[in-house]
Parts: C-alpha cells; sequence; structure tokens
C-alpha cells in the first residue's frame, strides 16, 4: 500500500532540522493593523506631568488601532480586535486566583433556578481576585498588565516595596509596567506632610497625588479630574466605573460650594443699604449645607450627576481598554466560548413559551410588545403602572366650626 505524505507534514518536516530558525519566520502574521504602530516610549517611575496627567489617546483619519485579519476562513472575516501587545502571555499568579465553578457558570441563584438567560457554557475560568479598595499604603510597583475573562478591563499585578505583597488591581489607560503607583486612602504619608511644611496645600497636594493610577478619597482629588473605580460607601471598595474605557468625572466639591454661597453671602451684604441681618436657615436647608459639605459631586458618562461622600475612594484616570467597544466577536462560536449562549425572539416560540408565541407566521398576536414574563417592554404605550397614570386625589383635611365633615377623619 502506498504512504502518501499530507503536505503540512512534509514542510513540518522540512522545517525540524532547521535550528536556531523560528516557525513564524515560514508564515507571515495574518492580520492588518490599520495605523502605524508608534515608538515605545520609555517609562520613567519620577514625576512627569506629560506622564501623569496624560490626555485621552488622539485618534486621526486611520482610526482606532484595531486588529483585523485576512478573510482565510468565514469566523475570521468579521473578526476585530484591539490591539493590546503589552499583556502578559503567561498564566496568572495562582494564589491569587480561584476556579469558578457551579451553578454561577449557567446563570442559576442558590436554588438551582435560572435568573440570568442566556448564560451557559464556555471555557473554563479561574477568577482573579482583584483589590478595589485598595488600603495597604506605600508605593507600589506595577509588575505586568494582565488580561482579566472575567471583565473587559485589564488587571496590573503590583508589589508593595516595603513588604514585597503581591495583588491585582484595576489598570489604567496607559499604565505600563515599571510604573509606581499608591494608594493614599490611608492617609497622607509622613514624608508628604514635611515637605509640606505640616500644613495642607491644596496645589502641592494635587500636584503630588493626582497622579494616573493612584487611588484616593473623593476630597484629595481636584476638580475636573477624570476618575474611575469609584467608591460609593466608605470604607468599601470600588463599584462604579470598572468597565473598559469608563471614567467620571468631579465637577463640585462641598468645600468648594461653601465657599462660593459664603462669597455669594458677602457680596449682597456689600452691595445692600448696611443691612447685615443675616438670614435664619431652616432646619432643611442646613441639612443640606451639611449634606453638601461631606459629599463630592461627579459626572457620569451617561450624564447623571451623584453624590459620594468624600471619603469613598476612587482612582485617577481612565479605565483600560477603551477600544474594546471596536470588537467584534467574527462568529457565533466566540460567544458560546465566553459563556454566552443564544437568544430566541419571542416571536419564534410557542405560545406556551412566550405572550408572542404560537400563530401562523411572523406575528405576535396583535398584542403589545412583552417580556417572556407578560410585563410591558420597549418603552412605549402601557409601559407604566396604572397607579403612576392614574393617581388618587389626596383630599385635604377640613374642619366646619370644629366638627368634623362626614367622610373626613
Amino acid at each position: 500500500m502506498a504512504v502518501s505524505f499530507q503536505p503540512r507534514l512534509f514542510l513540518r518536516a522540512l522545517q525540524l532540522p532547521i535550528r536556531g530558525a523560528s516557525f513564524s519566520s515560514f508564515r507571515s502574521y495574518s492580520s492588518v493593523i490599520h495605523e502605524t504602530e508608534r515608538p515605545p516610549v520609555e517609562e520613567s517611575s519620577s514625576f512627569d506631568p506629560s506622564i501623569a496627567f496624560a490626555p485621552p489617546p488622539t485618534r486621526d483619519e486611520a482610526g482606532v488601532l484595531v486588529r483585523t485579519y485576512k478573510p482565510r476562513t468565514p469566523g475570521v472575516r468579521h473578526l476585530r480586535r484591539p490591539i493590546n501587545d503589552h499583556l502578559w502571555k503567561g498564566r496568572p499568579v495562582h494564589r491569587l486566583t480561584f476556579p469558578k465553578r457551579g451553578h454561577a457558570k449557567g446563570g442559576r441563584n442558590h436554588s438551582g433556578r435560572i435568573t440570568v438567560r442566556h448564560r451557559g457554557g464556555g471555557h473554563k475560568r479561574r477568577i482573579r481576585m482583584v483589590d478595589f479598595a485598595r488600603n495597604d499604603p506605600g508605593p507600589h510597583v506595577v509588575e505586568r498588565i494582565e488580561h482579566d475573562p472575567g471583565r473587559t478591563a485589564h488587571i496590573a499585578l503590583v508589589r508593595a516595596q516595603s513588604n514585597g505583597k503581591l495583588s491585582y488591581i484595576l489598570a489604567a489607560d496607559g499604565m505600563r509596567a515599571g510604573d509606581v503607583i499608591q494608594s493614599y486612602m490611608p492617609g497622607i504619608p509622613d514624608d508628604l506632610w514635611k515637605s509640606m511644611g505640616g500644613v495642607i496645600d491644596p496645589g502641592v497636594l494635587a500636584a503630588r497625588t493626582a497622579w494616573r493610577g493612584n487611588c484616593l478619597p473623593l476630597h484629595m482629588i481636584p476638580v475636573g479630574t477624570l476618575i474611575f473605580n469609584v467608591g460609593l460607601r466608605p470604607g468599601k471598595g470600588g463599584q462604579l466605573c470598572r468597565s473598559a474605557g469608563t471614567f467620571a468625572t468631579v465637577i463640585a466639591k462641598g468645600t468648594e460650594q461653601q465657599k462660593n454661597e459664603e462669597r455669594k453671602q458677602q457680596l449682597e451684604a456689600e452691595a445692600g443699604t448696611g443691612e447685615t441681618e443675616e438670614k435664619r436657615l431652616s432646619q432643611r436647608d442646613r441639612q443640606k449645607v451639611q449634606r453638601d459639605a461631606s459629599h463630592v459631586t461627579i459626572r457620569l458618562q451617561s450624564g447623571e450627576v451623584r453624590l459620594i461622600h468624600k471619603d469613598c475612594c476612587a482612582t485617577v484616570g481612565v479605565a483600560s481598554n477603551p477600544n474594546y467597544q471596536y470588537t467584534q466577536l467574527g462568529k457565533a462560536g466566540r460567544s458560546r466560548w465566553l459563556n454566552i449562549r443564544p437568544t430566541v425572539r419571542g416571536v419564534a416560540m410557542n405560545a406556551m413559551d412566550h405572550p408572542h408565541g404560537g400563530g401562523r407566521g411572523k406575528s405576535k398576536g396583535n398584542v403589545h410588545p412583552k417580556s417572556p414574563w407578560g410585563i410591558p417592554t420597549k418603552s412605549g404605550y402601557k409601559t407604566r403602572p396604572k397607579w403612576k397614570i392614574n393617581k388618587a386625589v389626596v383630599v385635604p383635611r377640613v374642619r366646619n366650626q370644629g366638627k368634623r365633615r362626614r367622610g373626613y377623619n
């Protein structure tokens, strides 16, 4: 029987005897970068305003840095991936991870019921234990930037200079290996106190602490700074703006609002006719002043303005991997690898499975759009409950010459 060698095996056999030659030289990389690569910038741990207060990445006519592939198969024809060549190629630190097992991968709760639909399968994962609170003081050196399969943003492995402790934190956009970052949540260090002469100087404090990647209380961050990983309660870790490319903006602080009010009252007193009688504040106004003094106003990317306590944590900068929004998976199989199951339209189901199901053809039975549980959806007609539309009129309490009228308490 004649034995015929396959072309791939024959080429591989030809490559094996060649010593000192890498296999990458025999096959060109099947990707195209739409933007010219910039030369690498040497990282420095010393203070550099151009690095610490780096502006957002500029985008020219070529667009963002996205890698495309030659359409050798239908699955890679529409594949788009952001270019992150600085990521660590190896495995994570094993003691800082634990396996993801059980019902959590299938969208089940503790009783086994599906609470989140379209979840299941996916590749085996290990959960990275990320430090969102960052309560460890002292400088930390960034060892490397890693990919986390459980989130869209990247994580950074940092090592404390004092004791060599390793931990994972959320990486800021532009953070690279070798950067030195610090957390000021435990308080202002002694060397910084001595440099300021024992008195808090807001300008010096902002120039020394508000660097990209540093974690600070909200009252120490200057107005107009971009922040991410924002906490909601004092003493708890960050909960807002943790996804890739997200950030919030500090727009006002309580101390500045109080100074503006005092300045306004002073101008009104100077412009008056000499009457300097101070208006007595009501209890509601006093509570508002106290609340503003202890909170910081931030604006989210959605335009929502929120009051956050001044002792909550926040990290200076923008969450890493901002080009994630331009990702295209290219095929349905990659969604299954990411633990995402298919989504079936309601009109394609049977009548017992969905309110839109049943009937002949593509018809939902002349009913308003509803969820699988019968709740009106798609923000239109009949989406609000009746108790919100037809509010009961509250009749005031009336007394007629000391006698209660019939029908009133």
